[in-house]
């Protein structure tokens, strides 16, 4: 029978008989150690009678039942650690005080005195030593050993505490196998933690050669990001993947384990820190007080839910077509909103639907609303003109004329980059939204209404980071339309806090633009998570890489750049992310016409005309589409099969 085989079949054996095993076992080290003891005193071995056999039945006299009150016999062997060996180490303290007064202050006819306090120490390592070689066989620690030669192998980059306990959390893991520490203080370079060596981050390079290393964890939450930015582009340097733990708040609850590691955060990707929020402003528009969300299941929509909850209104209502969508955030938010006393209300509605909207309105009178519902991917409002119109124009509308008759303070627009110059009827829309709530702003309403524009979000549904992540992990290719193609890139979390710090400042009419930082070019933001994933991009400097871009061509309607301003006006605010931008619209009078006119077309299902009243109301709107796209989109109109289209 194999070693592990008979493991296994000393773990089957009933509770009772491993209790009498293990207590055999303890009294054979008894009286092993006695005999020794005897040798270690003498210089000589004794037989195990006379005065060694008197001695060696005392020993096993008080040993086990001091064992067994200390619950050593109850003790689960193969999962024993640093706590069953300092109950060991206890018990045997007691033992040694019994044994040590019979031996050493009564006495005992031929033994000698000394022998009570030798036996004792002897006793303890051969205990503790039975303990550490069962938890080893029974554990399967001596498999795992072996079987660590073959699993992917890993540095930790943080010899401190967080990178201490992920090593012990690791210490059983069959995913990977901890070759190393990384760490950047000099004192340390040399040493071994835990049976683990630690070396100098320069060495890396040579150690992924030697160890065939494929990954490296970072265990420092506490780093700033240019700090982060530093070690990264040292890990991009030598090819190996990165993974990361959670931030220093994130960890302050619990110990670190494996299940705790994950990919590299969407701001490691984009390597700059993002700006402190303002609280004062974070809950001047929120807290105490009813807010509700349009689009409250999108990807803006419910991180505008979760940063709310976060200031304490007093109830927040989540409005949302989709049932799926709005039973996912209402159930992700409801403990959260339960143990902060907020009121959370899923309300199912489409904006397009006036009566629904001013029953809602009406109903919870809310005091600000954060209009997020919206028809946002470029490719599919192309092909689907008609719908893109009646969901992001009249669907503001008809929620900003709701708000508006039930008396909302504040209604805030998240509107979008593309909006400045569209080149598409996305963006072409999302300007027109703009320009509804400028005329209606003007109009001296007791709602102050407001806009919000910016650029990508990094991870939202749709964006480049959550496609290219699938697209790595299958081996590639990654899909770009463009190799020059450049965008402004912001996380979720920020985006929505400066969205809700932007419309605390509102006084009415304003579009606030974000400060995105500097353009982001798409395809390098692709070969850094390429070299972040310890692969290499193929192309024809290096045809033998891992990973291929693919470039298929601009999508309709998808423009190189991106732009935040339509006039070179900005103003700044008392925010340093958040610029105030002032620009024409149209008197309410005016467009409320030619928004007639637009319904009108729609319900005609005149796709031409459509095209035609857009590049009218829309100043700068340069559709890249030709008109034989619309042509052909008005002729889908007679095929039952192409309706989508309008």
């Amino acid at each position: 029978m194999s070693t592990f085989g008979l493991a296994q079949l000393t773990l089957a054996l009933p509770r009772i008989a491993k209790r009498l095993i293990v207590a055999t076992v303890d009294a054979s080290l008894c009286v092993v150690a006695v005999w020794f003891s005897f040798y270690l005193r003498l210089g000589e071995f004794v037989s195990l009678s006379g005065p060694a056999e008197i001695t060696s039945a005392l020993a096993i006299g008080i040993a086990l039942p001091v064992f067994a009150v200390f619950g050593l016999y109850r003790a689960i062997f193969r999962y024993a650690g640093w706590s069953a060996l300092m109950t060991v180490t206890k018990a045997t303290g007691v033992y040694a005080l019994l044994f040590a007064t019979v031996v050493t202050i009564v006495g005992i006819q031929g033994v000698p005195r000394t022998l009570g306090l030798i036996q004792p120490m002897l006793l303890l390592l051969a205990v503790g030593a039975s303990r550490a070689l069962a938890r080893f066989w029974l554990g399967g620690l001596y498999r795992s050993r072996l079987t660590s030669l073959d699993l992917p192998k890993v540095l930790i980059y943080g010899a401190g505490s967080a990178g201490r306990q992920l090593a012990a959390g690791m210490a059983n893991s069959m995913e990977m196998h901890i070759s190393g520490f990384l760490d950047d203080d000099d004192r340390l370079h040399g040493h071994i933690l835990n049976g683990v060596p630690i070396y100098a981050p320069d060495e890396l390079e040579s150690l992924v050669a030697t160890f065939d290393i494929r990954m490296v964890l970072l265990a420092l939450p506490a780093i700033n990001r240019s700090r982060r930015n530093d070690i990264l582009a040292r890990m991009r340097a030598a090819h190996v993947a990165v993974r990361t733990l959670p931030s220093l708040t994130e960890l302050a609850q619990g110990k670190v384990t494996t299940s705790d590691l994950r990919e590299l955060d969407i701001d490691d990707l984009l390597g700059r820190e993002p700006v402190a929020p303002n609280h004062l402003l974070l809950g001047r528009n929120i807290t105490g007080k009813r807010v509700l969300v349009t689009g409250a299941g999108g990807s803006i929509g419910s991180e505008l839910c979760r940063q709310i909850l976060a200031v304490a209104p007093a109830s927040l209502l989540l409005v949302e077509q989709s049932e799926f969508a709005l039973y996912t955030i209402h159930d992700e938010l409801t403990l959260r909103a339960d143990e902060a006393h907020v009121q959370l209300v899923p309300l199912i509605a489409s904006v397009r639907d006036t009566a629904r909207m001013t029953e809602i309105m009406r109903a919870w009178r809310p005091d600000t609303v954060y209009h997020a519902a919206a028809y946002k991917h470029v490719p599919l409002v192309e092909h689907n003109p008609a719908e893109g119109i009646r969901n992001n124009v009249f669907g503001t509308l008809v929620a900003a004329q709701a708000a508006q008759a039930a008396g909302v303070a504040d209604f805030v627009l998240i509107s979008t980059d593309k909006a400045v110059r569209p080149t598409n009827v996305m963006g072409a829309t999302k300007r027109l939204a703009e320009l509804v709530l400028q005329a209606l702003a003007a109009e001296s309403s007791r709602t102050r209404f407001t806009m919000v524009r910016f650029g990508n979000v990094l991870g939202s549904s749709g964006s480049v980071v959550p496609k290219f992540r699938p697209q790595i992990r299958d081996g590639g290719p990654i899909t770009l339309t463009h190799p020059e193609i450049t965008r402004y890139f912001m996380t979720i979390p920020e985006a929505a806090q400066l969205v809700i710090q932007a419309g605390a400042m509102a006084k009415g009419g304003e579009v606030f633009v974000l400060d995105m930082g500097e353009p982001v070019r798409i395809f390098d933001l692709a070969r850094r998570m390429i070299e972040l994933s310890g692969l290499m991009l193929r192309d024809d400097e290096n045809p033998e890489g891992d990973i291929a871009i693919d470039i298929s061509g601009l999508r309709p309607g998808e423009k190189l750049y991106e732009e935040l301003l339509i006039g070179d006006n900005p103003e700044s605010t008392s925010h340093p992310r958040i610029m105030r931008a002032r620009e024409e619209f149209k008197p309410w009078p005016v467009l409320s016409e030619r928004l007639t006119e637009l319904d009108a077309a729609l319900n005609a299902g005149d796709i031409l005309a459509l095209r035609t009243l857009l590049l009218q109301l829309v100043s700068g709107y340069r559709p890249a589409g030709e008109v034989v796209d619309w042509v052909h989109m008005a002729n889908a109109t007679a095929d039952p099969l192409s309706a989508s289209a309008v």
